[in-house]
């Protein structure tokens, strides 16, 4: 075993994940949605939708090309989905602001209400974490490990980068505390902006991809 080739190996897989998964951007979309939220709140909702994230990214590592292949699905598709599922988000922080985070206080410590329910599994699990490209990036890296010490290295990869995420999103309150209310508000909408410019991307790029194998 060449372990200096092993180490190159998973610095390019820990690089290619966290390109796409952005953990940076996850924390800030995090702090958008969740500004108003008890910490204990917060906590379960970032560890939540990092475990969900590490799971998806772990079952489709392992039987990615074979769900595809029965449920008749392309990843296109699934990039388009994940696009228009996000836009809806994004128009929700645009409009309302942070609103919607008021069902998440400190009455509901274990974060168990509907808002942190939705917001650790759509958006931030499925799809800004785990999403069709980190989900492609995974297949594709499993499927060009060459050995099973390769394949431990992409596993590796995976629950580094997700961790990364949960430190993300935990550590987003101390940009909370200099925000102020008007702060929040200006950060939420426009990192809604931002959030539907990258679902819009999502969905030309499915697009251009099914012109492509037309």
């Amino acid at each position: 075993m060449n372990f200096g080739l092993m180490f190159e190996y998973w610095l390019i897989t820990i690089a290619a994940l966290f390109v796409i998964v952005n953990p940076l951007t996850t924390g800030f979309v995090f702090v958008s949605l969740m500004a108003k939220s008890s910490e204990a709140a917060r906590k379960t909702v970032a560890k939540r939708s990092s475990l969900i994230a590490t799971g998806i990214f772990v079952v489709f590592a392992l039987l990615g090309s074979l769900i595809f292949k029965i449920f008749g699905i392309t990843l296109e598709a699934f990039r388009i989905a994940g696009g228009l599922i996000l836009f809806g988000i994004a128009m929700g922080m645009i409009r309302r602001g942070h609103d919607e985070g008021e069902e998440v206080s400190g009455d509901d410590p274990l974060g168990d209400g509907k808002f942190a329910r939705d917001i650790s599994v759509i958006p931030l699990a499925i799809p800004f974490i785990s999403g069709p490209g980190s989900i492609a990036t995974v297949m594709i890296l499993t499927s060009q490990a060459p050995t099973a010490w390769h394949l431990i290295l992409v596993f590796l990869a995976i629950i580094i980068t997700t961790g990364a995420c949960y430190l993300a999103m935990i550590y987003s309150n101390v940009l909370v505390r200099y925000l102020g209310e008007t702060g929040k508000d200006i950060i939420t909408r426009i990192f809604g902006i931002i959030l539907s410019v990258i679902a819009v991307q999502f969905v030309i790029n499915g697009v251009i991809e099914i012109y492509r194998n037309l």
